[in-house]
């Protein structure tokens, strides 16, 4: 009951901030802009007055502004420049509060804990903020610590968004086929991974073994030591921020080169490693430009990764290549055999459907059609199907928007798909070759031997359920 209350109290004070920034007409006036790239002073104010507004709603829509931000293709530059600010340049907690947090958590004075330590914030963002140091050895380190009660306040939206979910599907039985309760449950278990800096920090160090040798992209090392729940260390990179395209440019920066390998790190990420980085907007990302011509992702902010399944990642890839290669049957058997969409769905009806959906975007260059479209337009068009919404995918589409923004305002010119085609193609191969298949059965043959140790007592049991009867 007292959940429910405050629940019913947030949706008002939510109310009220959509009506102190006149948020309906803002949105709307968005909507109805067409020239995204024009200068006009009063985009700039639609920009300020939607990100003071997301800034007071809190770190859930904050994340949501963070994500707008990076896909400037659909937004005015200039309120696009203004969410920009949500992903690092969030006003900042007290410095002195961070401090104490830092002393209470390490249990002990930052003077003795560190030779240097900045008061100012390098940065601040929805859950946390960083300051400069250096530890008495010499290296230099980024301390991140968690905003006071942040904890407290994403539990308080998401209960909120969960009183929603509930009565949505209560009121709407029709709605329970998107899983509203199930995608709420899979933020609060993607967030509360990021309110715990000492998982943040095991995920940087898996990221970082995984790419130990690569020349594409570098992980900044954890100091072990200095790492809490609630407080994070790690080595400070210097590098430019990859939105800072003026200053890459202006550096000999391999553009090209550099957009292309943003492309083929994710697709590595997610279908060799099974292990990506799901908060790809572009406050997280630096570039080392020590040799403009071979340049270097720097990766920071580990707190939300993901995984997909065997199968998901599968299906997943047959899916892209199904479509790009405008295999609308293939399309169709996928989702059916991937028990996305019901067994009993008709495979010639859901082919003409996605055909008369996807079949139009090919009136453009490859080039120019997105991966992340393309996968909200076959969903789209399953739901019609009866397709429920699959939660394990929300991170995949959300970083595919994001590494998608990234790639086209560095280099508008990037064909994702042929960057990514060899990397799907090679692994897809790579799940189909004979000691793959080896590796999996050796891998599983514990689990098949249980099974099969089991059988004479399924059998015997059986036998005797129908002499019984």
């Amino acid at each position: 009951m007292k959940s429910t209350l405050i629940s019913f109290f947030r949706l008002i004070n939510i109310y009220f901030i959509f009506l102190k920034y006149n948020l309906r007409k803002l949105l709307l006036s968005l909507k109805n802009q067409s020239h995204l790239n024009e200068d006009n002073s009063n985009y700039q104010e639609i920009g300020y007055k939607l990100r003071m507004a997301l800034e007071e709603l809190g770190p859930i829509f904050i994340k949501f502004g963070q994500v707008l931000s990076t896909r400037r293709d659909f937004l005015p530059r200039a309120v696009a420049d203004e969410l920009a600010n949500l992903q690092d340049k969030v006003k900042p907690f007290d410095s002195t509060l961070a401090k104490k947090i830092i002393e209470t958590a390490l249990g002990s004075k930052t003077s003795k804990l560190f030779k240097d330590f900045d008061l100012q914030p390098l940065a601040a963002a929805s859950i946390a903020q960083v300051h400069r140091a250096q530890l008495h050895d010499g290296s230099n380190v980024i301390v991140k610590v968690l905003r006071p009660n942040v904890e407290k306040i994403i539990n308080r939206d998401l209960d909120m968004l969960d009183f929603l979910a509930r009565r949505v599907v209560r009121h709407l039985p029709e709605a329970l086929r998107l899983k509203p309760q199930e995608v709420v449950n899979e933020f609060r278990m993607i967030l509360s991974k990021e309110l715990d800096l000492t998982q943040e920090a095991a995920n940087a160090s898996l990221l970082k073994r995984n790419f130990q040798s690569s020349d594409m992209l570098y992980v900044p090392m954890i100091y072990w030591d200095y790492c809490r729940k609630n407080v994070l260390v790690m080595e400070y990179v210097d590098g430019v921020q990859i939105s800072n395209i003026k200053a890459l440019k202006d550096a000999g920066t391999n553009i090209e080169l550099l957009a292309s390998n943003g492309v083929k790190i994710f697709f590595k990420q997610v279908f060799e490693h099974n292990f990506f980085h799901a908060d790809m907007h572009p406050g997280n990302v630096f570039v080392d430009i020590s040799d403009p011509s071979s340049p270097k992702y720097v990766a920071i902010d580990f707190g939300v990764m993901g995984t997909l399944t065997p199968k998901d990642k599968h299906y997943l890839a047959e899916n892209f290549l199904a479509f790009f290669n405008r295999d609308y049957r293939r399309v169709a058997e996928l989702h059916v055999d991937s028990g996305w969409v019901p067994k009993e769905t008709s495979v010639e009806e859901l082919e003409s459907a996605v055909r008369a959906v996807c079949e139009p975007m090919f009136n453009k260059p490859l080039k120019e059609i997105s991966f992340g479209v393309v996968l909200m337009r076959l969903f789209e068009t399953a739901k019609r199907f009866n397709m429920e919404i699959q939660p394990q995918l929300i991170l995949l589409q959300k970083t595919l928007v994001n590494i998608e923004g990234l790639g086209r305002e560095l280099y508008p010119d990037l064909d994702i798909w042929k960057t990514a085609k060899p990397v799907l193609e090679t692994w897809l191969k790579k799940q189909s070759s004979p000691l793959h298949i080896l590796k999996r059965l050796i891998k599983s043959w514990p689990q098949i031997v249980r099974d099969l140790s089991l059988i004479p007592d399924r059998i015997h049991a059986l036998l005797a359920d129908q002499k019984i009867k």
